[in-house]
């Protein structure tokens, strides 16, 4: 059983701790446990609960009037907002339930609900980003297990698949090839399957190489076919303090190439990048340079 803090709590679910410890002593909406040392913690229907509550919340019911619902009719409630038009956080607040459950169905519906209301590339900015941050807070408090991460990324990656082969480019005279690769140890491929959508809605051709390619295969597919443009993402790896000595080795091997960087390990302050390398920001970014 998962075990979150009240500031966990507020990190999840957008309210702060403060309001969370009123509503407890006014309205009795949570109920947390002790530990053996007596250390309050609250567990997965706690946090569930509170999204829920949250959701209800944003969309204008009062907390005195929740607090009179029962369970059952919260859980209605909530399901009738979230299948009609609302604001993003909604629909973020689902995919967390449906994760926290394991829930394939109710985690697609939540998705593809969204997808509908708001359009696939609004999705992942506007949902899929800020639900992968809260994962991350869980990842780092230890609440999720590697089995939660590979069912909600391997259910993303389906969809982003799904996009991107809607989408059909074919090699024109005089428009840039774009190589898309992850370094070698590098598996966290979902930035790198988007960028792909991203790039090819805007009509440029891709060759994708995916997750962990060696540096010498992606020197003999550039021989090969001389692309214009590189792009990866560092999640990982290399690691810290390999970035630079990585972004220098791109840049000195592919000197006529425009090198296209996203990803946490891109973003350090100290990081010094070659003439021809660019760092993405973020994917908002990248794909208005596109349009």
């Amino acid at each position: 059983m998962a075990q979150y803090t009240i500031k966990e709590l507020e990190h999840l679910s957008g309210i702060k701790a403060h309001t969370i410890r009123v509503w407890e002593q006014r309205y009795n909406i949570l109920c947390p446990k002790r530990t053996d040392t007596n250390i309050r913690f609250y567990d997965d229907a706690d946090l569930k609960a509170l999204l829920n509550i949250s959701l209800l919340n944003e969309r204008g019911y009062k907390i005195s009037k929740i607090a009179q619902m029962k369970p059952e009719q919260i859980l209605q409630t909530v399901t009738q907002l979230c299948d009609s038009p609302c604001q993003c956080s909604h629909h973020v607040n689902a995919l967390v339930t449906a994760m926290v459950d394991m829930d394939e169905v109710k985690f697609d519906k939540a998705l593809s609900t969204a997808a509908l209301q708001m359009g696939f590339q609004e999705v992942m900015h506007e949902v899929i980003y800020p639900f992968l941050n809260k994962i991350g807070i869980l990842w780092q408090t230890g609440n999720i297990s590697p089995a939660h991460e590979h069912f909600v990324s391997n259910l993303i990656r389906q969809k982003l698949i799904v996009a991107i082969d809607g989408q059909v480019v074919r090699k024109q005279e005089g428009k840039p090839t774009f190589i898309l690769f992850l370094p070698e140890g590098e598996l966290h491929e979902l930035a790198l399957l988007y960028m792909n959508y991203i790039l090819r809605t805007c009509n440029q051709y891709v060759m994708y190489l995916g997750q962990n390619l060696p540096f010498k295969d992606l020197e003999l597919t550039y021989e090969q076919f001389k692309a214009e443009c590189l792009c990866t993402v560092l999640t990982v790896e290399p690691e810290r303090e390999r970035v630079q000595a990585y972004l220098n080795k791109l840049a000195q091997r592919f000197p006529q190439c425009t090198i296209y960087v996203y990803g946490y390990q891109a973003q350090h302050e100290f990081l010094e990048f070659p003439p021809n390398v660019k760092r993405v920001s973020c994917l908002r970014e990248f794909h208005a340079l596109f349009k």
